[in-house]
């Protein structure tokens, strides 16, 4: 992956002729920031369900399917739960594994 900033040269944006690439994480790193991204969601409920199934199945899917998570991810919190829920189908791209697997879920251990 490429990122850049841009440099403010004369009232103009400008790359600048290096890029940086990231460096991988690895993966201890990368389930950690989708701990994070899972759990924190913006509603509650979908906190306890994308967070909630991340904690029961997280730590055991491979690289493609973290790929596949991290842009799921991007997704809007009322469609995730839609999808997970089967009130709605879930786009082509989506239609994956590990949504298939929070559908099975029926329940989100919570602390008190």
């Amino acid at each position: 992956m490429t990122i850049w900033s841009y440099i403010r040269t004369g009232g103009r944006c400008q790359r600048p002729s290096v890029y940086r690439h990231w460096s991988p994480m690895d993966r201890e790193t990368r389930l950690k920031r989708l701990k994070f991204r899972s759990w924190h969601r913006g509603t509650r409920e979908a906190d306890l369900m994308i967070g909630g199934y991340f904690d029961a199945h997280g730590a055991t899917w491979s690289d493609a399917d973290m790929d596949w998570f991290e842009v799921f991810l991007e997704e809007q919190d009322v469609d995730i739960m839609a999808w997970a829920m089967g009130v709605e189908p879930p786009p082509t791209q989506f239609d994956h594994p590990v949504l298939h697997g929070m559908r099975k879920m029926d329940f989100v251990p919570v602390s008190r």
